[in-house]
């Protein structure tokens, strides 16, 4: 009797399909000292419980973005082990801030479905939620996988493609409870500048570099319990490559706008985001950001910062699409967010 699981393939997946991820995993203090261990991580909200407290939260959460990995790591066994590529994300919302001793759980829900004209791959379309041991939903989010058929001739699913919305709202997103930062120290932060000091359409070219090391983003995605095949299996891609982990390049960049964003404390929302292009092991990442638009917020001493963040290698500071409308080989990562900020 078989007991082993191949994963499923594109014809496994229907509409309305609701699936909840294996294992439940219990976060501490060692995801934040890996985290920064593995990005040049330096947010001061999730640096210091101090620093935490003092913008009324209880102690530094977990960065968002790892308590992102958390959960996405525990679909992949179900959505995305025989995935060509993770495509996009979209209505990425961060409900609950998620602390060290908090237990983690995934549960998906596929929403689309669309067959590529090759006959081979298709498109599945899941919304994921994570959830906390008390059940309460702290982030969800959409994204799209193209996915292998098992068998070429299995019949293409009627193509269902979500409505998504391009930008979520201010009123769409929450804000933690509790948070002001009427009594900020950008000092204590890295840099000066405030919410104000922002203009729409200002960019900004955060200057650093990261090489990307097997041994980094191999330990990358096994601390996210990411078991995509073609993050391991060398042999698994005609080019005998293990493509790196989209997840990976976002926090990298994230990590690296510091240089520039340094109080842009918390990703609270995820418009849209697409990974151009694959990275391979050896790639120097790189990263800009261009402010798209600003909005006030109820919470003491806090604005909302709409930003695109574009991780690149080599020479594509303040490029991404040729003539043709795409996304130009040099692009890694294309991601539109809403954070908080010191007013």
């Amino acid at each position: 009797m078989l007991k082993t699981n191949a994963g499923r393939f594109f014809e496994d997946y229907s509409i309305g399909d609701v699936i909840h991820h294996a294992v439940p995993r219990t976060v501490s203090g060692g995801e934040r000292a890996l985290y920064h261990a593995l990005y040049p991580a330096r947010h001061a909200l999730y640096s210091s419980d101090e620093f935490a407290r003092a913008s009324g939260l209880p102690e530094s959460p977990i960065d968002d973005l790892a308590a992102f990995h958390v959960v996405f790591g525990k679909s992949v066994p179900d959505i995305s082990l025989n995935a060509v590529a993770n495509l996009g994300y979209g209505e990425g919302r961060w409900l609950k801030p998620v602390y060290a001793g908090d237990t983690l759980r995934s549960r998906s829900e596929v929403i689309g479905l669309k067959q590529n004209s090759n006959g081979k791959t298709g498109v599945v379309y899941v919304r994921t939620s994570g959830l906390n041991q008390r059940d309460e939903v702290v982030m969800e989010f959409v994204r799209w996988v193209m996915v292998r058929k098992r068998d070429v001739d299995a019949p293409a699913p009627e193509t269902v493609v979500p409505e998504l919305k391009n930008v979520l709202e201010i009123s769409d997103l929450i804000i933690p409870e509790g948070l002001d930062f009427s009594n900020y120290d950008t000092m204590l932060s890295g840099e000066p500048h405030r919410w104000s000091d922002y203009a729409i359409g200002e960019t900004i070219d955060h200057v650093d570099g990261v090489t990307i090391e097997e041994a980094e983003h191999m330990m990358a995605t096994r601390l996210w319990q990411n078991t995509a095949k073609v993050h391991f299996d060398a042999t698994h891609r005609d080019d005998g490559q293990r493509l790196i982990y989209g997840g990976h390049i976002i926090s990298m960049a994230r990590a690296l706008s510091f240089n520039g964003l340094a109080n842009a404390q918390m990703i609270f929302g995820l418009n849209g985001g697409a990974h151009a292009n694959p990275c391979f092991s050896g790639d120097t990442v790189r990263a800009w950001s261009e402010v798209l638009d600003k909005a006030d917020t109820d919470a003491p001493g806090v604005g909302a910062i709409r930003l695109r963040l574009v991780a690149y290698k080599g020479d594509a500071a303040f490029e991404t699409k040729g003539e043709n409308g795409k996304y130009l080989p040099q692009v890694l990562l294309d991601l539109d967010y809403w954070a908080l900020m010191p007013k």
